[in-house]
């Protein structure tokens, strides 16, 4: 881990150390564990944690064909959140000349084409998830999002 460059790749690290000293049925009572807990990670402040959960059940949810809704409530603190701050995903950057428009809470951000949809897509969206979003996403800024992924998708 000391090897470790950069904050993925320590927490990658972590991740399998630890996995390999427990089973998966440890892991799962850990996980259990921790529901209700107000504490959050080392380094951050509790709205990256809010936002690591909302998007990382989407992470785990969505590519196995699964609904979990996500409180739009929590999905505005987490979009106000990364919008504002800007790093690890620099959405302002990344979606410049887009607007984006929640349907379901009083939230948009940018400037252009808008792209509509629930915050929960929205989120997805500025964290670099966007693909996951993309048919539930409307608007006359959606095709451009689609021409930005693909273009993203074949640089590797």
């Amino acid at each position: 881990m000391l090897r470790s460059v950069t904050l993925n790749a320590t927490i990658r690290n972590s991740a399998v150390i630890r996995g390999g000293e427990l089973t998966t049925a440890q892991v799962i009572a850990d996980i259990r564990a921790g529901i209700g807990s107000l504490r959050h990670n080392a380094f951050v402040t509790p709205l990256e944690t809010l936002t690591d959960i909302l998007v990382h059940s989407q992470d785990i949810a969505r590519p196995l064909g699964r609904t979990l809704p996500l409180p739009p409530e929590g999905a505005l603190i987490a979009a106000r959140r990364v919008w504002s701050k800007g790093w690890p995903f620099h959405p302002r950057r990344r979606l410049a000349g887009l607007r984006l428009v929640a349907a379901d809470t009083d939230w948009a951000a940018g400037e252009g084409p808008e792209i509509r949809g629930t915050t929960a897509d929205l989120l997805l969206v500025l964290t670099g998830r966007g693909a996951a979003a993309l048919d539930d996403l409307e608007g006359d800024g959606v095709p451009e999002l689609r021409r930005r992924l693909d273009l993203a998708t074949s640089r590797g």
